[in-house]
């Protein structure tokens, strides 16, 4: 005997007394149970279709750069643009891979055809999150670093800028290297390699050492540098001074370089990871609509309607 089951969200918020017999209980079973083989389907055409579109691009970008001309966009502009890419190329693979997940799952109903798009699309990123984070993503990860590294050296002004900025690092990396050049090429009339490295380790010690000892080991320092460049002391004094502002000029450019790259790394990262996500919530999106835009439409042959077969 048929069971009777009652709905209460009703056609019209009205109770639903339809009786629901095992067959029909079956077939709902059946029209939302989830076709793994459509999914994996789903998810290797939205693989191979974001695979296509990076090679395009691939091969669009290679062509716009001009080593001999030398006005090839910049590794900064490349890398955007590549970014932008990926991330709309992703979303376009997602809804073509949950189009043919929902297409080859054979459902009409529209729901559990986007819940296939949208488990092609999972399948899909879980690969390439795989593979980003193997072996096979760090051999690609460094064949797009010698890609932008080449982009960023053909450009002029790159270079130049490049061999300008290199020695101002250098010396703000170490504080001390710029006064010790100083002091070896300022020389003097008693200046022997041996009283001029005495003179560069005591100076050294005054301005790393601790700061409790610090008269002890001024007076040090401006002795051993009046011995080595043949000046009066009081002239020494005057210049370890000077070496003393240098050098916390020095320290305190490199601090605040520190964190303003510190703060520049922050925000790189922090863009980066709202720009995957939505990038992925747009990618869910499209594997959704695209799985529910691929249900099929159900076919009623004439012997389900009870109008007999074919004669």
């Amino acid at each position: 005997m048929a069971s009777v089951t009652t709905n209460p969200r009703g056609g019209d918020n009205l109770p639903h007394l339809t009786a629901v017999t095992p067959a029909e209980d079956a077939r709902t079973v059946m029209l939302n149970r989830i076709s793994w083989s459509a999914v994996l389907a789903g998810a290797a055409t939205a693989l191979v279709t974001q695979l296509l579109l990076n090679m395009l691009a691939v091969g669009v970008g290679m062509a716009t750069l001009d080593p001999l001309a030398g006005d090839s966009p910049s590794a900064k502009t490349f890398s955007i643009a590549a970014g932008l890419w990926w991330i709309a190329s992703g979303i376009f693979a997602a809804g073509v891979g949950g189009y043919v997940a929902g297409r080859a799952s054979g459902k009409p109903v529209e729901t559990t055809a986007a819940l296939h798009g949208l488990t092609a699309w999972a399948a899909s990123t879980l690969v390439v999150m795989y593979l980003l984070t193997t072996a096979i993503g760090s051999l690609a990860g460094g064949a797009l670093g010698a890609v932008s590294g080449i982009v960023g050296g053909l450009g002029r002004t790159a270079a130049t800028a490049a061999q300008t900025v290199a020695p101002a690092l250098g010396n703000v990396a170490d504080p001390f290297g710029a006064i010790e050049g100083q002091m070896r090429e300022a020389g003097g009339g008693n200046d022997p390699a041996a009283l001029r490295d005495s003179a560069i380790g005591a100076v050294r010690s005054l301005l790393t050492g601790d700061a409790a000892g610090q008269t002890e080991a001024r007076e040090r320092a401006a002795q051993a540098l009046a011995r080595a460049q043949n000046v009066p002391v009081e002239e020494a004094r005057t210049r370890i001074g000077q070496y003393e502002q240098q050098y916390r000029q020095a320290v305190e450019t490199a601090k605040r370089r520190a964190a303003e790259a510190a703060d520049a790394t922050a925000k790189a990262v922090s863009r980066g990871a709202l720009f995957a996500f939505f990038g992925l919530l747009l990618g869910a999106l499209a594997g959704w609509y695209g799985g529910r835009a691929g249900r099929v439409e159900p076919i009623v042959t004439s012997d389900a309607a009870g109008f007999g077969g074919r004669g």
